[in-house]
């Protein structure tokens, strides 16, 4: 074993002397103008066998650098811009190294477009008006590779441990195959890792629109990006698929499979699975952390997943989960596409949670212990549809129409006991819950949109839910009060409800040209009503009979409450290449009213506020762009916060509505900046936003000598919240076969809150200072090593000598490390160190977590065995500090422990000419 691995080292040593550091600079221009041309590609490929070497693309002045290291004696350097004859130079790397080439003089193409990208030759990375496409075979990645793999090596993309993408700083909220959704295409890991390397054409990258948007024309924020997958037409038909199952120690279990049939836009998937360890019953794309990756398990011991609007798996603690499903897609004709789904899914929870509050009164202090276990089980039941269509050219219809059916039971108990500062006991009390619930929910959404040719467009956008829920509940308390004034309160209740929540909002657009495609005047006219009913009837048991017929009228509540708005807006566009202008103003007429059915009360609320929304951004030039937004919002308060109606279902705490509330307003400015170069590998994305809220409405408590809570709410003004982010990333070759990627950051956080207790108005002002330092080196297929950091330091102060200002700190520090050594053996090891070293001394403070996987690749690539070892040093807990603007409290809840698996899968792939795809890592 030695001899192997000192011969290896030699190889890799050898290879790494061998390459040297060249450079090719030169300027692209136009033959007929002489203008220079910007973000055209410039690229260099071994002259035997085409394999990229080093690419980048041309700045504003039609310049490039083509940097690189390579044992090549002469390169081939390709020149790409879309609408341009391609350009091909052999270039000689013998003797002097640093070449500079003669001005490159493109010829404008005759041809059209699709001519033109069908003769020339694929551009690692090409730059059109608003697209980014990378070409898959341009970037070096292992033979058995994912998707998620092929876009770590993309410049300018980052892949986070739980698969969510950024380019270019900017989150990926949509992943689309071919244009179509993938399993909705809101979860990344979907498709990125459950489609290889081999199957893909190009990733292209756009910023998000809505479908209405993409049609009509109108411009987005960019905040946010859509990756496009595109798969080669001769790879798009067949079936692919995994499945997968595992066991281990303290009966650990998993098991997951899906099943894909592709033809060309026909798409028909299938799925199942579950487990108990605290993933999601299937989570597609995360079977990797499900099953085999390092990153198997998160410390944290929720067990909540969703995907489009689709949960899988509830609540927390240690969760049992089960899924299955359908999804079904194509297109009807050349005009329409149809998408649909059903989704199963289960889960059973258990956690039990314990806690420690320091509760902050301007003249003392007092302290409440609390334990609580939550026992629950779920079954959803879920379906949806999705229909498109094009009449032509003219018109584009959507609908959507979504139904869900969800059954729970919930067991809750918990038990807390409250002292002085002298220790004394001033209250306590016990409660436990059964809970039974059952819901239904239909819902969807409708868009018709014109546009006509000069421009305009008409769009009537509807979107509704109706919802009813009927609950069981049986409930028993005890509250006891000591001090001068003892008192004890019991209850043995019954409570039947029933909530019905219908809500529609719907929109009018219309869009008309001043200057075409440039300056457009906007007038939109939007209506939205939400009407909830809400019934609880409660019934104590009656102990003559036995049975729960006690009518309780002060516990009890009919409620119809309705929030109807109208608001009429109207705004401005400017739009050319490089810069974006837009102005909204809209005004708000609200009406709320509120009626009581038990009590003949009734109640009715007008609010009117003014709105607004200006954008601005700017492409400085391919590289680097900068956009500010500043905005107006109103916030009614809620019918619950006006409505005088007591609440006094916790003895320890009654709260009451305050009729004469305001609404709040908030304005927001945001702006941000990022820059991606390139010939240097380097980006740097930064962003800062500030929230000033007037009238906001906060909870006004007084607390009585026994530290009882009787609660209102009120208006107050000077509350602001603050937040900006820096951070920067390069790569670096540093041979042939070695790479850095480094990349560190900055976020921040200022916050002023106010609030009421015991009639005392204070400021509370916070501020948090976030470093973070990431490095992801790699030495081939054969070693990747990723170490991090990162720590949150906060301090709060108060404006008044009644409160104690304080401070607490958080560490983190991960390395993550890969080794693909000897053949068909991958080793991923996974170790996190945590810190918090100001929660209370009855709770860890320190947590080393060490997840480690073995995975063998057998029968030709296809299989898969896997020994996984979850927290080998026994030390996983969940325990964090939580400050408001009252208390300080330590929690810490069940988490999952300890466990080994031994887990085994199989995937199939027959898509395309090649049959099988290789991919040793099975993992989703």
């Amino acid at each position: 074993m030695f001899k192997k691995i000192l011969v290896l080292a030699i190889g890799l040593f050898s290879i790494s002397l061998s390459a040297q550091k060249f450079e090719i600079s030169g300027k692209l221009i136009d033959k007929e103008s002489k203008a220079p041309l910007e973000a055209a590609t410039v690229f260099a490929e071994s002259v035997r066998d085409s394999t990229l070497v080093t690419y980048t693309i041309t700045d504003k002045d039609g310049a490039y650098k083509l940097i690189g290291r390579t044992s090549l004696e002469a390169v081939n350097v390709y020149v790409s811009f879309v609408g341009y004859v391609p350009y091909e130079q052999r270039v000689s790397l013998k003797g002097d190294r640093m070449i500079r080439l003669d001005p490159i003089e493109l010829e404008f193409q005759v041809e059209a477009l699709s001519d033109v990208l069908v003769k020339a030759r694929r551009a690692p990375v090409t730059i059109k008006k608003d697209t980014l496409e990378f070409n898959a075979e341009s970037f070096k990645t292992k033979k058995d590779a994912t998707v998620e793999d092929l876009l770590k090596e993309l410049p300018g993309v980052e892949v986070d441990a739980e698969g969510n993408i950024t380019v270019n700083g900017k989150p990926v909220n949509k992943i689309l195959v071919n244009g179509k959704s993938f399993f909705g295409g809101d979860d990344p890991t979907i498709a990125t890792r459950n489609l290889t390397k081999e199957m893909i054409s190009k990733i292209q990258v756009s910023d998000t629109k809505s479908d209405s948007d993409a049609f009509t024309g109108e411009t987005s924020s960019g905040e946010n990006k859509t990756i496009n997958i595109t798969i080669d037409e001769d790879k798009n038909k067949g079936v692919f698929g995994r499945v997968s199952g595992g066991g281990g120690t303290d009966e650990r279990f998993e098991y997951a499979g899906l099943v894909n049939y592709f033809d060309n836009d026909l798409q028909i998937s299938a799925l199942g699975g579950g487990n108990n360890i605290n993933s999601p019953g299937f989570s597609f794309g995360e079977i990797e952390k499900m099953f085999g990756g390092a990153r198997s398990a998160s410390i944290s011991s929720t067990g909540a997943f969703s995907i489009n609007g689709r949960s899988f798996g509830f609540g927390s603690g240690i969760v049992n989960s089960r899924t299955g499903g359908l999804n079904f897609a194509d297109s009807w004709g050349k005009s329409s596409e149809i998408s649909a789904d059903y989704f199963y899914s289960g889960s059973n929870n258990y956690e039990e949670t314990q806690g420690e509050r320091t509760n902050i009164l301007p003249d003392n202090r007092y302290f409440t212990e609390s334990y609580s276990k939550t026992e629950g089980n779920t079954d959803r039941h879920q379906a949806n549809m999705k229909f498109t269509t094009k009449p032509d050219s003219t018109w584009f219809i959507d609908v959507l129409p979504s139904f869900s059916y969800t059954k729970a039971e919930n067991n809750f108990k918990r038990n807390s006991r409250t002292y002085d500062e002298d220790g004394d006991l001033t209250n306590q009390s016990e409660s436990d819950n059964q809970t039974f619930r059952d819901g239904q929910t239909f819902g969807g959404n409708f868009n018709i949109n014109k546009k006509w040719n000069n421009g305009s467009s008409l769009s009537l956008r509807v979107n509704g839910n109706l919802e009813n829920n009927d609950s069981e509940s049986y409930i028993v308390t005890s509250a006891e009060t000591f001090g001068d004034d003892d008192q004890l309160i019991d209850r043995n209740q019954f409570t039947d409800g029933k909530q019905e929540n219908n809500t529609i909002n719907s929109t009018l657009r219309y869009r008309l040209p001043i200057v075409k495609e440039k300056f457009f005047l906007n007038s939109e006219m939007g209506y939205g009503n939400d009407s909830r009913d809400d019934k609880q009837y409660v019934y104590d048991l009656n102990d003559a009979s036995g049975t729960f017929d006690d009518f309780n009228l002060e516990q009890s509540t009919d409620f119809e409450n309705v929030n109807e708005f109208y608001r009429p807006e109207f705004g401005l566009d400017f739009n050319t290449e490089k810069v974006n202008i837009g102005v909204d103003v809209g005004y708000v007429y609200r009406e709320l009213t509120s009626s009581d059915n038990l009590r003949d009360f009734n109640f009715s609320q007008d609010f009117d506020a003014l709105e607004y929304d200006f954008n601005f951004s700017y492409r400085i030039n391919q590289k680097m762009s900068i956009y500010s937004s500043v905005s107006r919002r109103n916030d009614a308060p809620g019918v619950r916060q006006l409505s005088p109606y007591v609440d006094i279902s916790d003895p320890l705490n009654t709260i009451q509505g305050n009729p004469d509330l305001k609404p709040s307003n908030e304005t927001n400015f945001y702006i941000n900046f990022n820059n991606y170069d390139f010939q240097k590998r380097s980006g740097l994305y930064a962003y800062v936003s500030f929230t000033k809220t007037d009238d906001q409405v906060v909870s006004r408590s007084e607390v009585d000598d026994n530290f009882v809570r009787s609660t209102t709410y009120d208006n107050v003004d000077g509350a602001y919240n603050g937040y900006g982010s820096f951070s920067y990333s390069k790569d670096i070759e540093l041979d042939t076969l070695s790479s850095l990627r480094v990349g560190f950051g900055l976020y921040g956080n200022v916050q002023r809150s106010l609030n009421y207790n015991n009639n005392e108005i204070y400021d509370r002002d916070s501020r948090l200072i976030g470093p973070t330092l990431n490095l992801t080196y790699k030495l081939g297929d054969f070693l990747e090593l990723r170490p991090g950091y990162n720590m949150r330091f906060n301090t709060v102060e108060f404006d008044t000598d009644a409160f104690d200002d304080y401070e607490f700190t958080r560490h983190e520090f991960r390395l993550r490390t890969t080794t693909n050594w000897p053949k068909n053996l991958e080793w991923q090891n996974d170790l996190t160190y945590f810190n918090n070293p100001n929660v209370g001394q009855a709770f860890q403070q320190s947590t080393v977590l060490w997840n480690s996987t073995l995975t063998y690749s057998i029968l030709d690539n296809k299989g898969n065995i896997s020994l996984k070892a979850f927290d080998l040093l026994d030390q996983n807990t969940n325990t964090q500090r939580q400050s408001e603007l009252n208390y300080v409290e330590d929690v810490q809840s069940t988490v999952l422990r300890k466990y080994f698996m031994l887990g085994f899968s199989y995937k199939f792939n027959t898509l395309g000419k090649k049959g099988v795809i290789e991919d040793r890592n099975f993992f989703f």
